[in-house]
């Protein structure tokens, strides 16, 4: 009996080592681009070690353009959020599959996660109908660690956080109490390191309900960002219907309006 429990007892640990890439990435296909709008182009960024990251631009009412560049959630393929109507018109946007996702190449992990932020970045900055000057990170549950990476290391115009988390080992802790999460995450996304060295202005917006990532897990990394925040809440909305509501988009026109006025 006692060498039963034993087993069970490092048998649930090793479980979830193998099994928590499994349990962070939830990798998509692109089905289908006939949602994007017909401006929308293909745009590709080789990354440091020769992985090819494919996404779109859709390019903005002005040119050179200030530009939104999205990182999604752990189960996004981000054309879909390309496509939606409500960002301002003005503005270029531009997205990225994550490694795995869509059509990029390679495996998805918390290194090359965050140095391929950095080559986007680089390479929007780069693009000749891009104001560089202008540039908004805008990160969406997992892609806060990802955002706010790139806030750190390089100059942006502001960011705009989703559902963000201090560290996805605090989010694990939150939902898999009776297991050493700290012990066994491989990939395990610090963000408040980079909070701490972030200057730009930031948006953190947070459902009330949030059932994926509680509320003082994002309010440690609101707490830790280092450059002038807001904060704000949606009341009556959760993870998964955030970007849906009325105050969400209102939120992020007013924030972008700002950062067009600096």
């Amino acid at each position: 009996m006692i060498a039963a429990v034993a087993v069970a007892v490092l048998a649930i640990p090793a479980a979830a080592w193998f099994a928590q890439q499994r349990l962070i990435f939830f990798p998509q296909p692109v089905v289908s681009t006939a949602h994007l709008p017909p401006r929308a182009a293909p745009f590709a960024v080789t990354a440091a070690d020769g992985t090819q990251l494919r996404g779109w631009i859709v390019p903005g009412s002005a040119s050179p353009a200030q530009t939104i560049v999205y990182f999604g959630g752990n189960a996004e393929e981000v054309s879909w959020t390309l496509a939606d109507a409500r960002f301002p018109g003005e503005w270029s946007r531009v997205a990225f599959n994550y490694r795995g996702y869509g059509e990029s190449e390679g495996t998805p992990g918390e290194r090359a996660l965050l140095a391929d932020g950095l080559a986007i970045h680089d390479t929007v900055a780069a693009h000749d109908n891009v104001d560089r000057t202008r540039i908004v990170v805008f990160g969406r549950s997992l892609g806060t660690a990802v955002a706010a990476h790139v806030a750190a290391h390089r100059p942006v115009a502001g960011v705009v956080l989703v559902s963000p988390y201090d560290s996805i080992a605090a989010v694990g802790s939150h939902h898999y109490p009776w297991l050493p999460v700290s012990l066994l995450l491989r990939h395990r996304f610090e963000a408040t390191r980079d909070a701490r060295r972030a200057s730009a202005a930031m948006l953190a917006i947070v459902a009330s309900s949030d059932s994926i990532i509680p509320n003082e897990r994002s309010r440690a990394l609101y707490d830790a960002w280092a450059g002038p925040k807001r904060w704000l809440v949606v009341d009556e909305a959760d993870h998964n219907t955030l970007g849906a509501t009325r105050e969400f988009w209102e939120g992020v026109a007013q924030f972008l309006a700002e950062v067009q006025r600096r």
